[in-house]
């Protein structure tokens, strides 16, 4: 039994602006590094036995402002980076369909085994996708014989691990949240997830970020 600390990245300007990142290396904004550095102060007297993260900057700077105090190591794990979106990345969302109308339209439709266009990287499915992050949930928290680990990933990573928790269809429209910089407790056997508490921001609060610029 594992108890998982699940945790979005903090902001980059491209969150801002509604582009799409997937594989694209993105670092975080000026928000996004004092979003890490409050969710660092706030996490400081959580105990935590490991602290893994995606290779992607914009997860690892925001794990290395919840390691730094502690003085941990970091595991670096390709398997939890953001889903891989071939030629929608680098592209605002609103010029989706107007790029490649056929993609956006299955993307819409959340179609598990749609392949969109080639771009720098070669899309994943969502299916391919969602087997991948979830084998790597699954592998990090069985390994180590740990009570208790933080997972420093992406947004696309948190929804399919609410979808596995809850029992919730890939295919249904999101109904739930997926915050930058936010923690999100699971509980993990091998026999499954469950959701333990969702979307906590409590410390992006302003009087909280206040604090942290002084």
């Amino acid at each position: 039994m594992v108890d998982i600390l699940l945790i979005r990245h903090g902001e980059t300007d491209w969150n801002a602006e509604k582009r799409l990142q997937g594989h694209l290396d993105i670092g975080l904004n000026t928000a996004g590094l004092r979003q890490a550095q409050a969710l660092g102060y706030a996490l400081r007297e959580e105990p935590l036995d490991a602290i893994y993260s995606s290779d992607l900057q914009r997860a690892l700077q925001t794990a290395q402002a919840i390691a730094a105090p502690r003085g941990m190591n970091i595991g670096i794990d390709a398997g939890l980076r953001e889903r891989c979106f071939g030629a929608f990345e680098g592209l605002l969302y609103a010029e989706l369909d107007e790029h490649h109308p056929e993609a956006f339209r299955a993307w819409k439709a959340r179609e598990l085994d749609a392949r969109y266009p080639d771009g720098v990287n070669r899309a994943e499915t969502l299916r391919e996708f969602s087997q991948r992050c979830l084998e790597a949930i699954g592998r990090l928290a069985a390994a180590g014989g740990h009570r208790r680990i933080a997972l420093v990933t992406h947004g696309g990573v948190l929804e399919c691990a609410y979808r596995a928790a809850t029992g919730t269809s890939l295919q249904m429209a999101r109904d739930f949240d997926i915050l930058n910089a936010s923690v999100n407790r699971l509980h993990w056997t091998p026999d499954g997830m469950q959701v333990r508490g969702w979307a906590d921001v409590a410390h992006l609060q302003s009087a909280v970020l206040d604090e942290i610029d002084r």
